[in-house]
């Protein structure tokens, strides 16, 4: 399946499912912290894509989601940051990373839950500045979950905005 938004398009393996979204512009005094964000901010995209249902209501880095993962599942979030985070020492990486197993360890995550891990990576691709963060539901499972995220993440392009 084919999933496309915002200058990102990924064809999904099978069993897999995916959004591609943009939360809508925090309104209220500029610089007060909202629910969904910061006012005066401008959202940028934010790409789920997991082997398992995704719910409807997610966070930005997949709270919601990494509750209901278990053996077998992977969650891969792309979270788009502003124009301004291009070319800052953080984002220099160029290109989609490829990840490995040693790179996942609970400590990665954002949220610990027993048994899961994590990995988060930033980088710069086609001038727009991104964080990769991938929760895995088992560690113990780590070659054949992140070969499965690798396939997914080989299939994603992204271009200019």
């Amino acid at each position: 399946m084919r999933l496309s938004g915002y200058g990102i398009t990924t064809d999904l393996p099978a069993g897999w499912e995916g959004r591609i979204t943009k939360r809508a512009t925090p309104v209220g005094d500029r610089g007060r912290s909202t629910a969904t964000g910061t006012v005066g901010e401008v959202p940028a995209p934010v790409v789920h894509l997991a082997n398992f249902a995704l719910p409807e209501r997610r966070g930005d880095f997949g709270s919601g989601a990494v509750d209901l993962m278990g053996s077998g599942h992977v969650l891969i979030t792309l979270f788009e940051y502003g124009p301004e985070s291009v070319g800052q020492a953080l984002f220099a990486p160029q290109g989609l990373p490829t990840l490995r197993p040693r790179m996942f360890a609970p400590s990665g995550l954002q949220k610990t839950i027993k048994g899961q891990a994590g990995c988060q990576r930033f980088f710069t691709v086609s001038g727009r500045a991104f964080s990769l963060y991938v929760v895995l539901g088992r560690h113990d499972e780590a070659p054949d979950l992140v070969a499965k995220a690798n396939t997914t993440l080989r299939a994603t392009r992204i271009g200019h905005r």
